[in-house]
């Protein structure tokens, strides 16, 4: 082959950019044989493990067989469909997800993992490096199908094996094949400016920066995602959605303040959104972080260790409270385990992102070490921007983990410098003398860690607010966050710190829970301030700790239930009241545009 020309270079990446999976617009026109050939052969010149070759191309052109197949892939697509959640049911229901019956040719693209013998070079160590390969082909195919004017189409609903054997009884297809890939490939009336899951809104391009890592994992062109995101929160500018609600608000067919603390929430999502009316927040996520605590050994609680991770295996079988809730109100819920001190197996939902397994006793030493508190804290900002990416509009945090209400204590206290007496609850139910002994705890922890306010006031009768140090009072807590959560925190509250900022980094509002949650927030507020704009109270716990964070971060809850389950629960009850605030902005209608008489407008 010559050398590459000028501008090729150019070209190909112009081919790479308008490259699309295509499911809509296929037309009956026939697929040229002579551009049918040069795609097949751009295919077959893809690299293979040890030169092996393992592809093959079966054309399919029969519209009865494509038929058939098309009835396969409805199953399995109805199957799908069953199982999301009720936001993402709707937007999957406006979706066309397959063209095998529009496109005029189908290719299934197949792999034979014996090609080659048993010397195949790579293929012993790393057998799936055959499926790779035809995985390479199919790309080849792809683009050069696009360079010719020609759409396809991955059409992944298909169950590998029933797929094969359908090909099997009515092509012959020899069952020891897999199949990689079946695509429908035609001439399309046109192509797309964007991908089209990506216009629907399914999902979204994630930027290369998330994706290229500088010699350590993590380490993004001299930065990781935590210095991103608080540079992003320092400019987060919220002041003209938010005039532009408050605008709107004087114009809607209702009366000034009658839709109360909805409005405020319309006013921060339009805030944040930078534009009036704000999109509704859906799909929702729950986004549940899994950490063990080794201050559990001091007994602060009645409940064993083990208890956490039965609890993850519960969240992930759908079996627990949190799961009830995100079905009723239509969220996903996938769990994080960023310090589960057990094992957790392989499961859909789970994102394993565990930086150490538990924390160590924090009366004892620090729970964590600066760097873990740090990884922690990056775990949860990427889990952000993975779920945003994903396609979610609002964000719930969960937590899970026994004795993590001690360590949420603890932070609460150092950052707001109550005392211990004021911001230590039951928890899970202890009984007074466990209380008694979490208190001292907290208090020893405290202590130990130089984040014991001085003076800190006890409770005393007739007070709400007691407990709450001074506004002046200095706090070394707000002074070295890190530090503090490295002392005290959790795993969990790392992680959902993290989420909280990458959330608001993003401009995507995150509904805060109960008081793990609570705890968090202290600790991202203090690293970026500005990021509270994205954040809503999904309700007060009873948990007393709770309701100090909240005021100290300007919260107003949602809903005030009595609940101390955690989980993310509380805070799943408000994710449709948050959706309802925006949609109040979008869809009530105004004076002129209804045709209604305003205050003062003269009427009779």
């Amino acid at each position: 082959m010559s050398a590459l020309q000028p501008g090729d270079a150019e070209a190909l990446q112009r081919v790479l950019a308008a490259r699309r999976d295509v499911r809509t617009g296929f037309t009956d026109a026939p697929v040229d044989a002579a551009a049918l050939r040069r795609v097949l052969a751009a295919a077959h010149t893809a690299p293979s493990v040890g030169f092996s070759q393992p592809w093959d191309f079966l054309l399919l052109r029969d519209p009865g067989l494509r038929a058939e197949l098309a009835s396969l892939a409805a199953a399995q697509r109805d199957a799908f469909a069953a199982s999301l959640p009720a936001a993402r049911a709707r937007a999957f229901a406006g979706l066309k997800v397959e063209a095998i019956r529009e496109a005029p040719l189908g290719v299934v693209v197949t792999c034979d993992p014996t090609r080659g013998g048993r010397h195949v070079l790579g293929r012993a160590t790393q057998p799936r490096m055959a499926a790779h390969s035809v995985a390479g082909a199919v790309q080849n195919l792809w683009l050069a199908a696009r360079a010719e004017g020609l759409g396809v189409g991955w059409v992944s609903f298909f169950r590998e094996r029933e797929l094969a054997a359908l090909l099997g009884e009515r092509v012959g297809l020899p069952q020891h094949l897999e199949i990689v890939a079946y695509l429908c490939l035609g001439h399309v009336s046109e192509f797309a400016d964007a991908p089209e899951l990506e216009s629907a809104g399914w999902a979204r391009r994630r930027p290369l920066e998330w994706a290229v890592h500088e010699d350590t994992w993590g380490n993004h062109d001299g930065a990781d995602a935590l210095d991103a995101a608080v540079e992003a929160c320092a400019s987060l500018d919220v002041a003209a959605g938010e005039a532009a609600a408050r605008e709107r608000l004087t114009r809607m067919t209702v009366p000034p303040g009658a839709l109360g603390q909805m409005a405020e929430v319309g006013v921060r999502l339009s805030g944040l959104a930078g534009d009036c009316p704000p999109p509704v927040p859906e799909p929702a996520v729950v986004a549940v972080f899994a950490g063990d605590h080794g201050v559990h050994a001091r007994g602060v609680t009645p409940w064993p260790q083990e208890v956490t991770h039965q609890m993850v295996a519960n969240f992930l079988a759908g079996g627990a409270a949190v799961n009830a809730f995100a079905h009723q109100v239509g969220a996903e819920v996938v769990v994080v385990d960023v310090g589960v001190a057990a094992r957790i197996d392989e499961a859909p939902g789970l994102l394993p992102r565990k930086v150490r397994p538990g924390t160590a006793d924090m009366t004892a030493g620090p729970a964590m070490s600066r760097e873990e508190a740090r990884a922690a804290l990056v775990a949860g900002v990427e889990v952000a921007r993975d779920l945003v990416a994903a396609g979610n509009r609002l964000l719930v945090t969960g937590d899970m983990g026994i004795a993590n209400t001690t360590a949420s204590a603890a932070l609460v206290a150092a950052f707001t410098g109550a005392a211990p007496e004021v911001v230590t609850g039951r928890g899970t139910g202890v009984d007074d003398a466990t209380l008694e002994r979490k208190t001292a705890v907290v208090r020893e922890a405290l202590a130990l860690h130089g984040l014991l306010a001085p003076g800190a006031p006890t409770p005393h009768e007739g007070s709400p607010r007691a407990g709450r140090a001074a506004e002046s009072s200095p706090r070394p807590a707000e002074a070295d966050p890190l530090g503090a959560l490295a002392a005290v925190g959790g795993l969990e509250v790392a992680g959902l710190a993290g989420l909280l900022l990458g959330g608001a980094a993003l401009r995507t509002p995150v509904v805060v829970d109960g008081v793990v949650a609570g705890a968090a927030a202290l600790v991202a507020a203090a690293l970026a301030p500005s990021a509270s704009h994205a954040w809503l109270a999904g309700h007060r716990s009873v948990e007393p700790a709770h309701t100090l964070a909240l005021t100290h971060l300007g919260l107003e809850p949602l809903l005030d239930l009595g609940l101390r389950v955690g989980e993310g629960t509380g805070a799943l009850l408000a994710a449709p009241l948050v959706a309802a605030a925006a949609r109040a902005l979008t869809e009530v209608a105004t004076f002129d545009a209804a045709g209604v008489a305003s205050k003062n407008s003269g009427a009779v």
